[in-house]
């Protein structure tokens, strides 16, 4: 039953939360609260238990122990559908879309705002008038199933702020826009948080969690840790109370000699699901010992480009080649005895298969090898052994996080289903890696160990394509940089040729480079 309290200023306020799951106690007495009008962040490694309080806040899970209070009643939040109802939306970090439904069939779906029968002209207009405020545009008549990551990220935005909601959480909420974009959304929280919206604010990007906030909320291991105004935090320390220690992302960056062109596509032409192009007539080279950084606001063809090259996708016009053997037509299986490995962007669905144990991902396209078999009068049959033996080699060497070889990959967590797939795909000692998002959603300790290990494996003579949205990664780590924008390359550039500002100009289609002084810079460096 619900218990009145004395008003205060809290619109949130969640106390003694505690969450258990079988073997993890993922949430130990937590407790959370955030003002009207206020933009709390919530900061903390993979595990931490910030997106587990979040969805008890928007029903997606039951606590075990803790009360709820909004507006200073005590309330039960069952489900998405309560939270909505006492004003709280989430935009997730994996998106709750439906991937049958158009855009805009996907934004008003449960929304009573907008009448009892549909008004479909009032719809497209409230939508455009969020997206116009945002800064960018949806389209609002495709499928979702059509649609990018970053495509995907923005209608969950604008399906969140239609319902006008009173509090917003927000998980990684610029994971894969341009700096002009998440300018443009500071100043839309800005703007909600000047009209009494409440906004939580969950990202590993320390230099936006101080920029935005005016609060920050630390969990380590299922615990608050400490929470400090934006005045008296700094990134040294924020990360400290994250992990237990005083660490930021420092990486060996070592001078590797750079060799022949391990790969070179030529022309290229791809299409997408939709049949439209996706990839136009794009040429680039990443050599032995080189990272080549592909810049670009997610949906502009830069997964159709990488799923090309890797034999996913097929091509429509043009050459790729791998150590000088033409590709183009071979199969997966092929390409990877020409030694290619890739790191997909989406590693959940498409990185590991999640009901098979650590061993069987390590080993899926590797069990018929002579190495991992042993015969029985006519038969090959795989030696259990050996590969245990392995697998278990590679969770120490790779320091992932398991109780043993044989659990579920669906278990673990984010960074260790990457280190997961960073051990099978070094294990295969590539000559070239596509690596498509490689920390996107990751923690500092996560995002500082998968670059060191891309960094290593160009100081070994690996040729790297490295596909990020993320700036700081693409300027920290590549030896050059090329942008995509509508599926094109549309600048070619040195670290050091250009600012972040710049670049920003360039993944917006603001400012193009020629295609003949792109084609020019390629053979220059």
């Amino acid at each position: 039953m619900d218990i009145k309290r004395e008003r205060d200023e809290y619109i949130v306020e969640m106390k003694g939360i505690t969450k258990r799951f079988p073997g993890v106690l993922a949430l130990d007495k937590v407790d959370f609260n955030i003002k009207r009008g206020e933009i709390v962040a919530l900061l903390g490694e993979n595990g931490a238990g910030k997106t587990t309080l979040m969805n008890i806040l928007y029903g997606l899970y039951v606590p075990d122990e803790g009360e709820i209070y909004v507006d200073g009643v005590e309330v039960s939040i069952r489900s998405p559908a309560d939270a909505i109802r006492l004003g709280i939306n989430m935009v997730h970090q994996q998106f709750m879309l439906i991937e049958n439904f158009t855009v805009l069939e996907n934004i008003v779906l449960g929304s009573k705002l907008l009448g009892v029968k549909l008004d479909y002209r009032r719809a497209v207009e409230e939508c455009n008038k969020i997206s116009k405020a945002l800064g960018f545009s949806i389209p609002l008549q495709r499928r979702v199933s059509e649609l990018s990551a970053g495509e995907r990220q923005r209608v969950e935005i604008v399906k969140a702020l239609i319902r006008k909601p009173r509090v917003l959480i927000l998980d990684e909420p610029t994971s894969v826009l341009t700096p002009q974009e998440v300018k443009e959304l500071f100043k839309l929280l800005r703007d909600l948080k000047g009209r009494g919206i409440s906004v939580v604010f969950i990202s590993h990007k320390l230099n936006e969690v101080l920029e935005i906030a005016d609060r920050i909320v630390v969990l380590r291991r299922g615990k608050k840790v400490g929470e400090l105004s934006r005045e008296l935090a700094d990134p040294l320390l924020l990360a400290k109370m994250m992990v237990g220690k005083e660490t930021l992302i420092t990486l060996n960056k070592s001078t590797a000699s750079v060799g022949d062109v391990v790969l070179l596509v030529k022309d290229l032409t791809v299409y997408g699901d939709d049949q439209r192009v996706a990839v136009n007539n794009v040429s680039l080279r990443v050599r032995r010992g080189e990272i080549v950084g592909i810049a670009g606001v997610a949906g502009n063809g830069q997964k159709e480009l990488a799923e090309a090259i890797y034999g996913l996708r097929p091509v429509a016009s043009g050459k790729i080649f791998l150590d000088g053997v033409d590709v183009t037509k071979m199969s997966i299986k092929d390409r990877l005895k020409l030694g290619i490995s890739y790191v997909p962007q989406d590693r959940i669905r498409y990185g590991v298969v999640r009901a098979f144990t650590l061993i069987d991902n390590v080993l899926i396209d590797r069990v018929d090898e002579e190495h991992f078999n042993k015969k029985l009068l006519f038969f090959n049959l795989i030696d259990v052994k050996k590969v245990t033996k392995h697998a278990e080699e590679l969770i120490m060497k790779y320091e992932i996080v398991a109780p043993h070889a044989y659990v579920k990959a669906g278990t673990l967590s984010g960074g260790n289903i990457q280190r997961l797939i960073l051990a099978r795909e070094l294990e295969r000692a590539p000559k070239l890696m596509i690596a498509e998002e490689p920390t996107a959603g990751l923690d500092i300790k996560a995002t500082e160990y998968i670059r060191q290990k891309l960094l290593d494996m160009k100081a070994s003579g690996v040729g790297i394509l490295l596909i990020s949205s993320d700036l700081s990664e693409i300027f920290q780590l590549s030896d050059i940089i090329a942008v995509m924008y509508n599926g094109e390359i549309v600048g070619v550039f040195k670290p050091e040729e250009i600012s972040y500002e710049d670049i920003g100009f360039y993944m917006t289609g603001l400012y193009k480079m020629p295609r003949e002084e792109v084609l020019k810079r390629w053979e220059s460096y």
